[in-house]
């Protein structure tokens, strides 16, 4: 299950999903089905302010 789950998320990563999208490997569909299956994270989220930001470039 947990290939899967990574094989899943490989294919949809941002940085590869536009070029398969247009190789027809995956479908919006599948997209959409994934990105509404994420879970919602945002309590999870700390702020940064500008100088650490600069930091951590």
């Amino acid at each position: 299950m947990k290939l899967r789950l990574a094989l899943e998320e490989k294919l949809l990563d941002v940085r590869v999903r536009d070029r398969l999208l247009a190789e027809g490997k995956i479908t919006k569909e599948d997209v959409k089905k994934y990105l509404d299956n994420l879970s919602d994270e945002t309590k999870n989220a700390v702020p940064l302010d500008h100088e650490e930001a600069k930091n951590i470039q």
